[in-house]
């Protein structure tokens, strides 16, 4: 079964192939034209305007949210602002416009310097005695090509007739420059130097449709990075900035984060310490007024236990205000730029977890939004992230916090159980002890703050890189673009070439092909007849072997599909408009049937423009069928025997023509004649005027067995064949079927023709001929 369905297939491909070598090779002559100016005008372009490019290639390692491993934990110690990242966000900020730019502001790639050749500019990256920095990039003007000399003894640049110092900041037309020098030595030519001076933005949408920046497998988390150049060290010089300055990004955006928590820090330490400066002066104070030295041992034991629950009061307080300072920063609409709440104090890790998370996201958003529409799916994905962790975030504060308001009850209850107990104390001890226990919670929170403190100083100093590099910028080459661009010029000659005859062919609007006639109507198509180029009237005759005659020879063969056998031999021909090859039809029709012993007559219908007889070479036309239908002749006398064949005979039309054809061929005579032509004759063949102009034909239909429906090849309107079978239930032309005629070879090709199924015959004269020469050189 298997077996089966691949030949299936195989015989299909096939099939389609015949079909498109069919459709388009007989138009070689264009697409060979075609691809002579495609290939040419590749050729030049390769020549004139393309230069050898070379491609570079560099590769880092991300940590990948999903694919990255934990780091060592001293590492992960030190980096605890560290943030795992997905790997497919980190490929579009690399290829994002504002890296790009940084990297042609970095290598001064707004202003490239080129060496003028007789042919095409060179690139002078490398062998340029000078490199062009401008002091504000932004706001370059269009110069065009800056023409320019340098004097390496004097060490000053001219540009237009002016002189220059270099690698110093000066003032030109084009702009506050400096020309720094480089490469002395490295030029071996005189070539004229020029420069431009473009854009940046420019320049890193250059880069950036020549960056590729893709993942080297789905489990990895290392990105390879390819540029193309026209000059090796350029290219590599660009790849290594871009790592650099991702890096930098990267490095930045920890350096933020670690300065907003220091500062939030720092805040809160100022808070602290201006209060426990404020209870250590109280308790000062208080011992030097009073008098309080020494406290009883109950005292003493009353206090621990009460500094034990303040304590325990102040963590609840400051767990807390942290949470007050988490919500009030989830909550907020505006965050880019502010202090991130840190979640020291708190037990619960799932609130640092969610916070952390919320901020990579926020983050993360950040920078994406700079450097794609706010539409991106991908910031749509990140926005909507955002929204649905922070209910959660929201709703692990609120547990938290009612868990810390029943705790603080319950503290503040066992507290004033001690405190009623102190009051039998002495009021100084109790005092003293109220003061202490401030002193205490205090010191504690100052402790915890300074000890965060010193960790976000670690991590802001210690801060690592998210990636890492793999292997350097390396170049290869150099390639030359010109496979590529003739394969784009073929392509485009081919495509041009079949859009032409493509275009060519659907915009026609008469009958071009076969499968036309078979799409418009459901009546079959029983014959095709080629383009005859002589001229002759008559194209069959005994021992003639042309392609056309043998399609006669077919044609006649058909007609007992038509039931054309018996006593059925009435053939009715016509056509929609004249010129068509309706009367050419019949002649040549006729004569093939007499040619196989049958006896044929030939009636000439075609009252309003009769050529029957000019064509089968009959000059004696006095009496026809006019004359028989106005009663002044009879069947024997108009009936006359063609010089062409002993077996054909016509009825020509008469002289004169009668003014009302219509009216005369609906005489009774004319089923008389009918019958009177089927006693003596095998067939009788009625040519009859086109039925696209006179109804003739429909009122002929009725006493023929059969009706010929002939279309002209390039002549037929498609609109005519349309509306055929509408118009032929309203008047019916009887057991009708078409002859495809006047099919003439598509495209430059003479041997044989494409319009109708595409057999591709070849005239026996022209094999006899070639055989010929065979024969005669053998000799």
């Amino acid at each position: 079964m298997k077996g089966v369905q691949k030949n299936g297939v195989e015989s299909e491909e096939k099939n389609v192939f015949g079909q498109i070598w069919f459709k388009y090779m007989p138009y070689w002559p264009l697409f060979l034209v075609l691809l002579t100016i495609a290939i040419a005008g590749a050729w030049l372009y390769i020549r004139y305007k393309t230069n050898p490019f070379y491609e570079a290639t560099a590769s880092i390692l991300i940590k990948d949210e999903k694919k990255g491993q934990d780091e060592a934990k001293m590492i992960e110690t030190l980096n605890q602002l560290s943030a795992k990242k997905i790997i497919e966000n980190e490929i579009e900020v690399i290829k994002s416009r504002q890296l790009l730019t940084q990297v042609a502001k970095k290598l001064h790639l707004y202003a490239p310097v080129y060496e003028k050749g007789r042919i095409k500019p060179a690139n002078a990256y490398t062998t340029s005695p000078v490199s062009i920095r401008a002091m504000n990039p932004d706001s370059l003007p269009d110069g065009g090509d800056i023409f320019f000399t340098v004097d390496t003894a004097k060490k000053t640049i001219t540009i237009n007739n002016t002189t220059y110092a270099l690698n110093e900041w000066v003032k030109t037309p084009y702009g506050t420059l400096k020309f720094v020098p480089q490469n002395f030595q490295a030029r071996t030519n005189d070539r004229p130097l020029y420069f431009n001076l473009t854009d940046p933005k420019i320049i890193a949408t250059n880069l950036q449709s020549n960056l590729k920046a893709s993942s080297v497998s789905k489990l990895s988390s290392v990105i390879s990075l390819k540029i193309t150049d026209e000059n090796d060290k350029r290219a590599e010089d660009v790849l290594n900035a871009l790592i650099a300055a991702y890096n930098e990004a990267a490095l930045d955006d920890k350096n933020t984060l670690a300065a907003n928590t220091l500062a939030f820090v720092n805040e809160r330490l100022k808070y602290v310490e201006k209060d426990l400066d404020s209870i250590e002066q109280k308790l000062q104070q208080y011992k030097t007024s009073q008098g309080a030295i020494d406290i009883s041992s109950q005292g003493t034991l009353f206090l621990q236990n009460v500094s034990d629950l303040s304590q325990k009061i102040g963590d609840a307080n400051v767990q807390m205000d942290v949470l007050n300072q988490v919500e009030k920063y989830v909550t907020a609409k505006d965050k880019t730029g502010g202090i991130v709440p840190t979640t020291v104090g708190v037990g619960d890790p799932l609130l640092a977890q969610l916070l952390n998370k919320l901020y990579d996201y926020e983050l993360e958003y950040e920078k994406l939004s700079k450097t794609t529409a706010s539409n991106n799916p991908m910031v749509l994905s990140l926005k909507d992230q955002i929204e649905k962790i922070r209910p959660s975030i929201l709703e692990n504060i609120r547990s938290q916090k009612d868990g810390l308001n029943a705790t603080r009850s319950n503290l503040n209850s066992l507290n004033n159980r001690f405190s009623s107990m102190l009051s039998s104390i002495p009021q100084k001890e109790r005092d003293l002890v109220e003061i202490s226990r401030q002193q205490n919670i205090k010191t504690s929170v100052y402790n915890f703050l300074l000890q965060k403190r010193e960790e976000t100083a670690m991590a802001l100093s210690s801060s690592i890189a998210d990636s890492r590099t793999v292997d350097n910028a390396l170049s290869f080459g150099p390639m030359s673009p010109a496979k590529k661009i003739y394969m784009m010029a073929i392509i485009l000659a081919i495509g041009l070439g079949i859009g032409f005859v493509t275009a060519n062919e659907m915009l026609k609007r008469t009958i071009l092909f076969r499968h036309e006639i078979e799409s418009y109507t459901s009546v079959p198509v029983i014959g095709e007849i080629v383009h005859e180029d002589s001229g002759e009237a008559i194209v069959i005759g005994p021992g003639k072997r042309t392609f056309i005659a043998e399609q006669f020879r077919n044609l006649r063969t058909s007609l007992p599909y038509l039931g054309i056998k018996n006593d059925k031999k009435k053939i009715l021909i016509t056509s929609t408009v004249s010129g068509e090859g309706k009367s050419f039809v019949v002649v040549n029709l006729a004569m093939s049937l007499a040619l196989a012993g049958k006896k044929v007559v030939v009636l000439e219908f075609d009252l309003s423009d009769p050529t029957l007889c000019e064509k089968l070479e009959f000059t004696n036309v006095n009496k026809g069928l006019t004359d028989y239908l106005n009663g002044s002749a009879d069947p024997e006398e108009i009936i006359r025997r063609t010089a062409v064949h002993e077996n054909l005979f016509i009825m020509p039309a008469g002289r004169p023509l009668p003014d009302n054809p219509s009216e005369l061929i609906m005489s009774e005579k004319v089923p008389e004649l009918f019958q009177y032509l089927s006693e003596i004759f095998d067939y009788i063949l009625i040519d009859s005027a086109p039925v696209g102009l006179l109804s003739d034909a429909y009122v002929l239909s009725s006493h023929a067995d059969a009706t010929l429906y002939i279309i002209r090849h390039k002549h037929t309107r498609k609109v005519s064949i349309q509306r055929l079978d509408a118009n032929n239930k309203i008047n019916e032309l009887k057991n009708l079927a078409i002859v495809f005629n006047g099919v003439k070879s598509r495209g430059f090709s003479k041997n044989g023709y494409g319009y109708g199924y595409g057999y591709g015959y070849i005239h026996n004269e022209k094999r006899e001929s070639k055989k010929k020469k065979r024969v005669s050189k053998v000799v």
